[in-house]
């Protein structure tokens, strides 16, 4: 692909969040995903606020206007019924919420990203409204998905990270009796070489199926978990998420003991997942307590909570020699890497974005302007595509894509206005 004008790249992804805008939220991309996301609907926000910061906290109050009572906010809010994607709100069963919904959450990237619409716009008003909820949401996961402050998925939607090796031995430990005949919408919009196998998928759906037999109700859940991983993702962007969370509470005069005492426990949690054989931040089957023994771009995100390794350092400069655009979900060259299977080896925007500025902000500014060049080229050679061969930058998976569209303007661009 001709490497585009960055002006006209910057036009381009303004028109995608303006096509994928469905009035009040934002779709990931249209056809694929017809409905709002969590946390490809903050990153919508943080691009959105380049060019309409009104239209961008008008997103992230949609998002919460989904909360539960009990805090959490779920992974996709079913605002428009579509027949043709599933599982949607009849297989989820999911009604404890305002508005129809999955019945499990995703990365709380939203305070942060908040930050940044704020720093465009200083609303307060807007933020007084949003803080208790986003509060709300961090103690449901001190509640339910802390594990001595490392925080654990109980399904692979959960973070974000659906297929990534770091879930598969827990997931092979269950077995999907009874899913029942399904049809996916992902295989029929993308070549199913680069999503998850009907292994997977099978699983995915089984856990949903389990979910819904329990009535989502966290305290039963917590009795029966067919799967607890601890999951850098989640520990490293919730972390992020309170220290913003306190920055709220500065700035409001609000009381942020309990946010500082979130902190100090998920910086203890942050440490348990240090593997050190590999010296390198891992998950845990927390089923067995062993790492999972995996270096994904997930592990990266130490800088983005604020605590720096540098034995990480090491991990990302092979990661920078083996491949022309990192930084891959997994390494390359390893026996499970896949270079174009969603998150078994492809590069994700999005996830550079928050590497990136987690390594400028701990003072690792050549890492960080190298690997924000090298995000530049891949979107300005290869398109606003889902996620990217490393390798070769080829786009897979969806096209048109929000939150690439977004972290281009907001992070990528040589317009944006980056720290």
């Amino acid at each position: 692909m001709t490497t585009m004008d960055p002006i006209e790249r910057d036009e381009q992804a303004r028109s995608i969040l303006r096509g994928n805008d469905r009035g009040s939220y934002t779709v990931p991309t249209a056809g694929l995903y017809p409905y709002q996301w969590n946390w490809d609907s903050a990153f919508s926000a943080w691009g959105i606020a380049t060019f309409d910061p009104d239209r961008a906290w008008t997103e992230v109050e949609t998002l919460m206007s989904g909360q539960w009572p009990s805090g959490m906010v779920p992974h996709i809010l079913f605002h428009k019924p579509d027949p043709g994607y599933f599982p949607g709100p009849e297989v989820w069963g999911a009604d404890h919420g305002p508005i129809p919904s999955s019945g499990i959450s995703q990365p709380p990237v939203a305070a942060t990203l908040i930050r940044e619409i704020h720093k465009r716009d200083a609303d307060d008003k807007r933020l007084r409204t949003l803080f208790p909820k986003l509060k709300a949401w961090h103690a449901w996961f001190m509640n339910w998905r802390s594990d001595k402050g490392a925080i654990f998925i109980t399904h692979p939607w959960e973070p974000g990270r659906d297929n990534a090796p770091d879930w598969d031995a827990a997931m092979a430990a269950i077995d999907p009796v009874g899913v029942g005949e399904y049809a996916r919408r992902d295989t029929s919009h993308v070549d199913p070489s680069m999503r998850p196998t009907k292994e997977e998928y099978d699983r995915y759906v089984w856990l949903v199926q389990h979910g819904r037999r329990l009535g989502w109700d966290e305290a039963a859940m917590a009795k029966d978990r067919p799967l607890a991983v601890a999951d850098p993702t989640m520990t490293f962007i919730l972390l992020r998420a309170n220290r913003d969370l306190a920055h709220f509470a500065d700035v409001l005069g609000e009381d942020r003991t309990e946010i500082d005492g979130w902190i100090e426990t998920l910086e203890a949690g942050a440490k348990r997942l240090w593997n050190a054989e590999l010296a390198a931040f891992d998950a845990i089957d927390l089923a067995t307590g062993e790492h999972t023994g995996n270096v994904s771009n997930a592990s990266f995100l130490c800088w983005y909570a604020g605590l720096d390794e540098p034995q990480m350092l090491a991990h990302l400069e092979t990661t920078f020699e083996a491949c022309r655009y990192p930084v891959p979900s997994h390494p390359v060259g390893t026996p499970k890497f896949d270079a174009r299977r969603y998150w078994r080896g492809p590069t994700w925007a999005f996830m550079n974005s928050m590497i990136g500025r987690g390594l400028a902000e701990m003072g690792h500014r050549t890492q960080a302007d190298r690997l924000r060049l090298a995000t530049r080229d891949l979107i300005g050679e290869h398109g606003f595509a889902e996620y990217f061969d490393p390798l070769t930058g080829a786009p897979a998976g969806g096209g048109m894509f929000s939150w690439t569209a977004a972290v281009w303007l907001a992070w990528a661009s040589p317009s944006a206005e980056v720290a």
